[in-house]
């Protein structure tokens, strides 16, 4: 039986999200270890319902283990205003480049709807990660206690014309 902590497969792909993928989208934004703590009020509730699934351009990455193909990470592109409002990598995948494949991927789904700027409100912690993937500092989301109770940057993403 393999470990959660050994190499991904070289098989990861990226497909639409469906209704049926909801309980894991979900359960990935609540065990998030970035929302731990002081953090946790933020996505305790949080869901990621099959109407949200149908309703945004949500994306999975996919890598296969040795029993299912297993959800690695999501983002959920909001078309009018654009916005990517969800992107979330399994903890013990980070760092190996998944991430930077789901920004990519949406970068590409936002060209071919015809957006070429797409707003982030980032999670505190994950600030270096946006600015590593190319996304510039716009300004600052301010607090909107009681569920997050503390400001948080602003990026956007400029998506060049092919």
């Amino acid at each position: 039986m393999g470990s959660r902590t050994s190499p991904i497969s070289r098989s990861i792909t990226i497909r639409r999200a469906a209704a049926r993928d909801a309980k894991r989208l979900t359960r990935l934004v609540r065990g998030s270890g970035a929302y731990k703590g002081k953090y946790a009020a933020a996505v305790a509730g949080y869901r990621v319902g099959p109407d949200y699934i149908e309703a945004h351009r949500t994306f999975v990455a996919v890598g296969a283990d040795e029993h299912e193909d297993r959800v690695l990470g999501f983002y959920a592109l909001v078309l009018a205003p654009p916005e990517l409002d969800l992107l979330f990598v399994a903890d013990d995948v980070q760092g190996r480049g998944i991430g930077r494949l789901l920004v990519a991927h949406m970068q590409s789904t936002a060209r071919a709807a015809g957006i070429d700027r797409v707003k982030v409100v980032s999670h505190v912690l994950a600030e270096d990660f946006y600015h590593r993937v190319g996304a510039v500092r716009t300004g600052t989301a301010f607090a909107n206690p009681p569920v997050v109770p503390w400001d948080r940057p602003e990026f956007e993403f400029r998506i060049p014309a092919e």
